[in-house]
Order: structure tokens, then C-alpha cells, then sequence
């Protein structure tokens, strides 16, 4: 039976990229899927941000989201990855296995040691955190805890997936055959949503459009979509065009033909952004109800989690009796 896992990172309220992005594909891929995990990532956030309310804020708003998108919690194991204490136990273990030189190549540490060379700052690890160095071997725990087969990931975070490869890989070296090595299944059709601006769509450029802002807040939002100086009749390109782009992501084949032939014959900005915001509205619309209900009803979803982590924790338990076995930590009159 294959399995699928995912997590997301409790670090901020969710926008349209987290939606384009992970939530609609992920969502498809869990329902194709046998068996499937989405876990809550709240330790993770501490390597991104150290703000207590905005972890748990945000906890509460993500977890809204994916059940307000169409989670079914009794079809796939929702929880918090701080609630199941056997991923940091494994993420210890797996520490001693784990060679420094590949968390050096991590991306996300080298980043960090160019920003601080860009500076001109003579220790290159300046303000860089050992969570932050050690998150790799975090997220392997994550994943082989469970034995996962396919992590659904962008094409930006193939590393991780191949770092957890070669870390399963040489902890089941050292002790013998324990861990499925898991694979990335990185999906080339699922669009990058820029921000408004055509950065990264991000709340530090604050280009981001709110997942479930209300119609008139998601309309002004819209309508801050760059576009160039083209005037109503003059034909517009669809090439590197950020609102093509939104359009590209949320209408069906059909419907785009017909967003092409609007573009080609020179319908003006104003007009275009309207139909955008029309098409993603009424998309969102039932989702933004079921969203709000959630946000005011925390015990529904405290309770949705605590039932998925008591499924979790007995699985994860079992693994890791399993792992303990193979390191030679057992019962002393146990063979």
C-alpha cells in the first residue's frame, strides 16, 4: 500500500501561492493516494520565526484552510508534528548518522552563508541558528517515521527529499534494512503563483493576495496586479504576463482559450482583472464560508487534530520500537 505525506509550515496566514501551490494539488494527490499524512509543521516554524502567537495563530488558520479546501481527517491522518514526540526522538537518532558535510550542502544554509558574504561579514555563520543547520535531519524524520513513499514537493525542495534519501539510506547501512526510502513526486504542471508586484509572492514584499480575504479586500487585491501600459483595443501579450498567470492557474482549458482571445483582441486591464477576480471568487466562495466557521469553532478543530494524532502516535510508537531494537536500545533481559 503506498503511502503519500505532507507538511506545511505553521509560519503565516495562507495566501493564494499556498493554495495554487500546495493545497489544491496536494489535495488531489491525497485522494489518489492509499494512504496519506498532512501534518502541521510547528517545530519547524521556529527556524523561520520566534513570534509564540504567530505559530499559534497560524496553526489554527492553516489547519482551517486545508479542512475549509476539503480535507477529509477521517480519509487521511491530519495532526501536529509536536503532538507525535517520536519524530524528535527519531530526529536525535538519526543525528548520529547523519554526516555534517551533507548538511553543508543543505540549500537553505548555504543561503543563509551567502546573505552574510554579501554583508562582507567575516564569519559566514553569523546568526545562523542549529535548528536552521539541522533541519534536514528534521524533516527526514518527518518522513520516515511513517514510512512514506512519495513526498509531494516543489522542484525547490527536490533536495530535501534526496538529503532524507541519503540519510535512510545510511542509517539502514549501518544497522540493517528499517527505512522506506522515500521519493519526491514533483508535479511539473502545478503553476508558481508570483506575487502582485511579479516577485515571490511573500508577506516580507507584501505582494501576497490572502487566501480567504473577503470580496471586496481579494478585488483591491487584484486589481494591484501589475500590467504594462497598453490601452483598451491595443492587443496585450500573454507571455510573461503576471495576470495571465493567475488566469492560467485557476481557469479550466477551455475558459483560457477564451482569456487568450480576450488578451489578442485588446480588452483593456480594468475589464480583465474583473473577469480574474470573478473566476477566483467564485471558486473560493463556498471555501471562505467553511473557512470562517472553523476559525470560530477551535475546539471542532483541536478535536479533528487530537483524532488524527491518536491514529499517528500508535503507528509512530511501533516504528520506533522497531528502531530502538536495531540501535541496542531494548529491555537489558531482551535479545
Amino acid at each position: 500500500m503506498s503511502s503519500i505525506l505532507t507538511g506545511i509550515t505553521t509560519s503565516g496566514t495562507p495566501h493564494l501561492g499556498n493554495y495554487v501551490g500546495a493545497i489544491k494539488p496536494s489535495l488531489g494527490k491525497i485522494k489518489e493516494s492509499q494512504k496519506s499524512f498532512l501534518f502541521l509543521a510547528d517545530y519547524h516554524s521556529l527556524i523561520k520565526q520566534q513570534d509564540p502567537e504567530l505559530t499559534h495563530k497560524s496553526s489554527l488558520e492553516i489547519a482551517s484552510a486545508w479542512l475549509a479546501c476539503g480535507l477529509d481527517p477521517k480519509k487521511t491522518f491530519f495532526y501536529r508534528q509536536s503532538r507525535v514526540p517520536q519524530i524528535m526522538e527519531l530526529n536525535w537518532i538519526l543525528s548520529n548518522t547523519t554526516s555534517k558535510g551533507l548538511l553543508n550542502r543543505a540549500h537553505a544554509y548555504k543561503a543563509a552563508q551567502d546573505l552574510n558574504a554579501e554583508k562582507k561579514i567575516k564569519d559566514l555563520d553569523k546568526g545562523i541558528t542549529a535548528g536552521l543547520f539541522n533541519y534536514p535531519v528534521l524533516m527526514a524524520a518527518d518522513i520516515l517515521i511513517f514510512d512514506a513513499d512519495f513526498v509531494p514537493v516543489g522542484s525547490d525542495q527536490k533536495q530535501h527529499i534526496e538529503m532524507t534519501r541519503d540519510i535512510a539510506l545510511r542509517f539502514n547501512h549501518i544497522y540493517g534494512e528499517i527505512f522506506t526510502i522515500p521519493q519526491a513526486h514533483i508535479s511539473k504542471s502545478i503553476p508558481l503563483l508570483l506575487g502582485t508586484d511579479g516577485r515571490k509572492m511573500s508577506k516580507s514584499y507584501k505582494n501576497y493576495i490572502e487566501l480567504f480575504s473577503d470580496e471586496k479586500t481579494l478585488k483591491k487585491s487584484i486589481n494591484k496586479i501589475v500590467t504594462d501600459s497598453l490601452l483598451p483595443g491595443e492587443p496585450k501579450e500573454t507571455n510573461n504576463s503576471i495576470l495571465y498567470s493567475y488566469f492560467k492557474a485557476f481557469a479550466s482549458k477551455d475558459l483560457l482559450k477564451e482569456v487568450e482571445i480576450m488578451f489578442s483582441e485588446g480588452k483593456g486591464w480594468g475589464e480583465l482583472k474583473n473577469e480574474l477576480f470573478i473566476l477566483i471568487n467564485t471558486e473560493l466562495e463556498s471555501f471562505r464560508n467553511k473557512y470562517f466557521f472553523y476559525l470560530e469553532n477551535q475546539k471542532t478543530v483541536e478535536s479533528i487534530l487530537i483524532d488524527g494524532e491518536k491514529q499517528v502516535l500508535t503507528i509512530a510508537e511501533k516504528k520506533l520500537v522497531e528502531i530502538r531494537k536495531k540501535i541496542g536500545i531494548r529491555s537489558l533481559d531482551e535479545k
